[in-house]
């Protein structure tokens, strides 16, 4: 491999190696989707009730956004991603961020890589607040920028609708967990896993779940995350115009654990570069998730927690660590 947008890391030799376990079973019936799927248009709280409960993760239809915008940002995407490797780093600086080998940073935005691992993985992290007020001397990144802007209106306007329905089946109180979601708070990440040498496979993203309320993904048709239920991985096929929508650790500790945070990863094996938009909101920085089953914990110190254990442990296991008979 040696392609000159790809950063360092991806063009060399040593990086290239076998790291999944071939024979592993996965959970890939040909013409069976067994995601459950939510239809935005006419909404069932009991559908959605199901879903949360017993996966953590459903695939959204109906869900309002043009696809020719979903088109756009994926297009736009494989654009920016093809400029060289040096004049990525030139163009996309703050407010705006890109780093590889990992999809985690720092509460002050830097990149937060494992001592231990390294994912097949390039980020660029846009931050939604105020981007409708920035502008880019880089064309190509303003037009990309303009496009952000509109999805993520689209996106956070998703992200209230199903949380709002999922506040009304677990019975919370709508004036105390209104704090729990804020849009000020959203950020899309777009992800590019290079493609890989034939007959070698990668981690994208290794096992994880993720210290949001909710994501919303925009793959593309190349397809590579998997979730884990009833003890087996079950890919996650891409169908055109739908969106996954993901649960996250947040919400499972503000439903005292009736919904499930989504254990899910990325596998990488394919010869071609994939793409996916993903959409991730938090609750308001300094309010307090409080749960009969969690220590009260903001979310800096959620963060605060999750990012010692990384750079220690090489992994996650931050909600764990707030259980109160942990």
């Amino acid at each position: 491999m040696n392609n000159e947008s790809y950063p360092p890391l991806f063009n060399q030799q040593s990086h290239q190696t076998q790291i999944i376990d071939i024979d592993e079973p996965i959970q890939d019936l040909e013409d069976l989707d067994l995601i459950p799927i939510i239809d935005l248009q006419c909404l069932s709280l009991d559908k959605l009730e199901e879903a949360c409960k017993d996966w953590g993760l459903f695939r959204l239809v109906n869900h309002g956004i043009p696809s020719k915008l979903m088109t756009q940002i994926q297009d736009q995407a494989k654009n920016l991603f093809s400029l060289s490797f040096e004049h990525k780093q030139a163009i996309l600086s703050s407010p705006l961020s890109y780093f590889w080998g990992t999809t985690a940073q720092t509460i002050s935005g830097a990149a937060l890589r494992s001592p231990k691992t390294i994912s097949w993985v390039k980020v660029i992290n846009f931050p939604l607040v105020r981007l409708s007020e920035s502008r880019f001397e880089d064309p190509l990144l303003d037009s990309f920028r303009s496009l952000m802007d509109e999805y993520g209106r689209h996106q956070a306007r998703l992200a209230r609708t199903i949380y709002e329905s999922m506040v009304k089946n677990l019975g919370l109180d709508s004036r105390l967990s209104k704090s729990y979601l804020s849009e000020s708070t959203g950020f899309i990440r777009v992800h590019r896993y290079p493609r890989i040498p034939k007959g070698n496979q990668a981690w994208g993203v290794g096992v994880h779940t993720d210290s949001t309320v909710l994501s919303i993904l925009n793959q593309d048709q190349l397809g590579g995350l998997e979730v884990f239920k009833e003890n087996k991985w079950i890919l996650v096929k891409p169908i055109a115009d739908s969106l996954i929508v993901n649960l996250r650790d947040m919400i499972q500790a503000i439903s005292n654990d009736l919904y499930t945070s989504a254990k899910h990863r990325v596998k990488v094996k394919k010869q071609e570069d994939r793409i996916t938009i993903n959409y991730f909101v938090f609750p308001q920085f300094d309010c307090t998730i409080q749960s009969p089953k969690y220590k009260p914990f903001t979310d800096k110190s959620f963060q605060a927690q999750a990012q010692k254990e990384i750079e220690t442990l090489g992994f996650r296991v931050a909600l764990d660590n707030f259980k109160l008979n942990a």
